[in-house]
């Protein structure tokens, strides 16, 4: 059991007197979206926060994730809360609905991003991972990688993630150091 619950009064709170969204809604790009709508969007996410995903964080932290020969196994709850989520079809809400999203703005999914941190930041880092990756390939990629990859990606079947590490800075990004040196050819070695 968890003690989770969502701030959804605060979090209406700040929707209507602070950024208020139904302003937002008002642009031509959000014309299928209102208020309501996404009031009704962030309780029902935050429902799923608190009955699936906020119960699996202890356990994450007791039993963690391992490697077992070429299988990742998560903690007890994992796999269930993120298909719980990805059926749902939570991850695509803030997406283009060219890419399967549901064309809200972005403000409504940084509600649910807060709301996935709050719940279970364990777990929470697959469907952020994959928002950045969404959104690197949406900006830089190509067509063809945006036909490939976005509809798997929004949908959630597939997660993207963000790999680094470095000798002398571990995943410190702040600690990297990154020298390019000019090659006989023109190009640089980085």
């Amino acid at each position: 059991m968890s003690d989770y619950a969502p701030p959804l009064r605060d979090i209406r709170f700040v929707l209507d007197h602070v950024t208020p969204i139904d302003e937002l809604t008002k642009l031509d790009a959000y014309e299928q979206v209102d208020a309501e709508s996404v009031y009704g969007v962030i309780e029902e996410f935050g429902r799923l926060m608190a009955d699936v995903w906020s119960p699996t964080n202890a356990v994450g932290d007791h039993e963690g994730s391992r490697v077992e020969g070429d299988e990742v196994i998560t903690a007890t709850g994992f796999k269930e809360a993120y298909a719980a989520y990805a059926e749902a079809g939570w991850g695509a809400v803030p997406f283009a609905e060219e890419y399967g999203g549901g064309g809200f703005p972005w403000l409504v999914g940084i509600v649910m991003q807060e709301l996935l941190n709050s719940a279970n930041m364990a777990l929470a880092m697959a469907p952020l991972l994959t928002q950045g990756a969404i959104d690197a390939i949406l900006h830089h990629g190509s067509e063809e990688q945006k036909e490939k990859y976005l509809l798997k990606m929004v949908s959630a079947e597939w997660t993207g993630s963000m790999n680094l590490t470095e000798p002398d800075a571990g995943s410190d990004v702040g600690a990297l150091r990154t020298k390019a040196v000019k090659q006989d050819d023109g190009s640089y070695r980085i």
